[in-house]
């Protein structure tokens, strides 16, 4: 196997996992930069959002409609510009993700046991210049 197919492996199986565990809160592994951008206030903007979660408009908005659906975000119109709405998480939302981003944090513990801390740093520093391409 080639390291491209099995870096995909993983990245499914991480996926998967994250699902799995997210699920309970009501969260989804796609959430994840939404609930990041939101919180950090990097994006509330659907343009924005769509941008900084590297995704293309129309699945941004299709997620940001489940979401409002579920109660995790609220939108409300931009005064400024009748096209575009703010969006912003519910408290229900922000009540849920410490659990979230702890549940998070442990499955990379988890994905990480076994390597060193220098093997943790390459790893990491190879990603973080992969997504930067």
């Amino acid at each position: 196997m080639t390291p491209g197919h099995l870096i995909s492996i993983a990245a499914r199986a991480f996926t998967r996992l994250s699902e799995e565990r997210l699920g309970p809160l009501g969260f989804g592994a796609g959430h994840v930069p939404v609930l990041v951008a939101l919180e950090s206030g990097v994006a509330s903007t659907q343009r924005d959002l769509a941008k900084f979660a590297k995704v293309a408009q129309p699945p941004m908005a299709q997620m940001l409609a489940r979401m409002e659906r579920d109660g995790l975000i609220t939108k409300t119109p931009d005064p400024h510009d009748g096209r575009s709405s703010h969006i912003v998480l519910t408290q229900a939302a922000r009540e849920r993700l410490p659990q979230a981003s702890a549940t998070l944090f442990q499955g990379n513990r988890e994905a990480m046991a076994g390597f060193s801390k220098e093997e943790q740093r390459k790893w990491s520093n190879f990603f973080v210049d992969l997504l930067r391409t």
